[in-house]
């Protein structure tokens, strides 16, 4: 096995972060972070998150589920009854995140089998470079059927190209 660049996964100390490059680098990915489980409680929890923060920069960010006047109402009024309409919008909030949660997880999942796809050509590629004798071995049996169905092309092709030329040869 070869030797770890890295000391792979570590658990960082909480302190105050003196390099400034290094606090807008963890802001930025700790935003993310905070937005994706804020997403994600939306989601699972069926809940009304509001969130306002500002960056070591000053930026204003934010994240409301459904919407910034909804959170705000029931916030300042917990026994509030929404209005029918308010009710509908907030439906039509949920269920678009729903579909855009939807989708993300269906991309995620062609993302990763196309992946896998181009490793496979990759590895079929690079064991074509060293010549078959040297990695047929080395071949699980998706990549030897793989292997197998070229070969039978490459014969294919062959045969008919030298059916071609003796074709040629004769009736010249």
């Amino acid at each position: 096995m070869e030797n770890k660049k890295s000391r792979g996964r570590q658990k960082i100390p909480m302190k105050k972060i003196e390099k400034q490059d290094d606090l807008y680098a963890s802001f930025s990915k700790r935003r993310l972070g905070l937005h994706k489980k804020a997403s994600d409680l939306v989601f699972e929890c069926d809940v009304d998150i509001g969130m306002i923060y500002f960056s070591p920069k000053g930026n204003p960010f934010s994240f409301f589920h459904p919407n910034v006047d909804a959170v705000i109402s029931r916030f300042q009024n917990l026994d509030i009854e929404f209005s029918e309409s308010a009710l509908l919008v907030t439906a039509g909030n949920r269920e678009k995140v729903n579909e855009l949660k939807n989708r993300l997880d269906e991309l995620d999942i062609i993302e990763d089998i196309a992946i896998a796809k181009k490793k496979s050509y990759d590895d079929v590629i690079e064991a074509r470079k060293r010549g078959w004798w040297e990695s047929i071995e080395q071949l699980n049996a998706s990549e030897v059927t793989k292997f197998e169905a070229w070969m039978d092309t490459t014969n294919f092709n062959m045969q008919n190209r030298l059916n071609e030329l003796k074709n040629g040869a004769s009736s010249s």
